[in-house]
């Protein structure tokens, strides 16, 4: 695509606006600064019903969280029930 020319650009701005002022600016220049803030996620709508909020989804997020790690790691007594079982059958 081409680049516009600087004498249409120039009829399509209102005359207050000065060129000179314009220029120089850096493309990009925020976005590592927004993106290291940002952690976009996209439900669908049905599941947008039923959490209408950040708030909610952040609860029922923890709440899974802190659910898996108490399933997933086994108390000492069970280890500890586990190894005289095997024990006993052999």
């Amino acid at each position: 695509m081409r680049k516009a020319s600087s004498k249409t650009m120039n009829e399509d701005l209102r005359p207050e606006y000065d060129l000179k002022k314009l220029r120089g600016g850096v493309r990009g220049k925020y976005y590592q600064r927004a993106m290291a803030g940002t952690n976009l996620v996209l439900i669908d709508p049905e599941l947008a019903k039923v959490f209408p909020d950040s708030a909610s989804v952040n609860r029922a997020l923890r709440a899974l969280c802190d659910a898996a790690a108490r399933t997933a790691k086994p108390s000492r007594r069970s280890i500890k029930g586990s190894s005289n079982r095997k024990r006993s059958a052999a």
